[in-house]
């Protein structure tokens, strides 16, 4: 998983160096990332397909691709942050998870590993193990009040009030544009809290295993459990949770 982010991380890095000298129409730009996303997943998939052939896929742009052996896929997300990719801002990352679906039709995040291919980060995050960032154990942040913490969600469009009632705190609430590397921040203890409405599994397939094995806590909005299918989710360190559930789910 790790060698396969880190060499489409290096075809990403190329496209970006690109993205900056382009004419930026939104037409031309926009075109532009769209191949250069298919192109990365592309080489994702092949390369993971040459590692565990029997292993199927979920993919942001290719879809479902099943496989011969229905207990493990790979849940893709070639480009997270594609917004960000356009306009040149250095926040976007690749995303991998790989998925265990037991026979009882239940499913598991296994393995974990985000690739920050601009600050040349990998987060890795294994069932059981821990998380990593370059070797580096990962641990959330302990952070206990509002007024101290950074908080960040998911595009203002799909966010009802609920942002503004957390603003109202006294905490930082920020909209990064990557789902995917704002759990890799939270797991490093770098924010202390995230929630997304409308979320994808290739979002937060890898991101969530990272804020589970550095000690965080990741619920449905509801403060049910969550898996990778969940629509919307809070992902918080230990300290904050029940106050910024509670929140978010009396506005949501």
């Amino acid at each position: 998983m790790t060698a396969a982010a880190i060499k489409a991380g290096k075809g990403l890095m190329r496209d970006f160096g690109e993205v900056d000298h382009l004419h930026i129409s939104r037409k031309s730009a926009s075109n532009f990332v769209t191949k250069s996303d298919i192109r990365t997943e592309k080489l994702l998939q092949k390369e993971l397909l040459a590692a565990r052939p029997a292993f199927g896929f979920l993919m942001e742009e290719g879809g479902e691709v099943k496989g011969k052996d229905p207990s493990y896929r790979w849940i893709i997300d070639p480009l997270d942050g594609t917004s960000n990719f356009i306009h040149a801002v250095p926040y976007f990352c690749i995303s991998i998870g790989l998925e265990k679906i037991h026979s009882n039709g239940e499913s598991e995040i296994i393995a974990g590993v985000i690739f920050d291919p601009t600050h040349n980060e990998l987060f890795t995050a294994e069932k059981g193990k821990g998380a990593l960032v370059n070797n580096r154990k990962l641990q959330v942040s302990n952070r206990d009040n509002f007024e101290e913490s950074m908080l960040v969600t998911g595009s203002p469009r799909n966010i009802p009030v609920s942002g503004c009632e957390v603003a109202k705190t006294g905490a930082i609430v920020r909209y990064f544009g990557a789902s995917a590397l704002d759990l890799a921040y939270m797991a490093a203890g770098r924010i202390d809290a995230c929630w997304y409405h409308n979320i994808q599994p290739w979002d937060i397939a890898a991101g969530m295993l990272l804020v589970q094995e550095a000690g965080g806590i990741f619920t449905s909005i509801d403060g049910s459990p969550a898996s990778i299918y969940s629509p919307a989710i809070i992902a918080s360190n230990r300290p904050l949770y029940s106050n910024i559930q509670k929140i978010i789910a009396q506005k949501s």
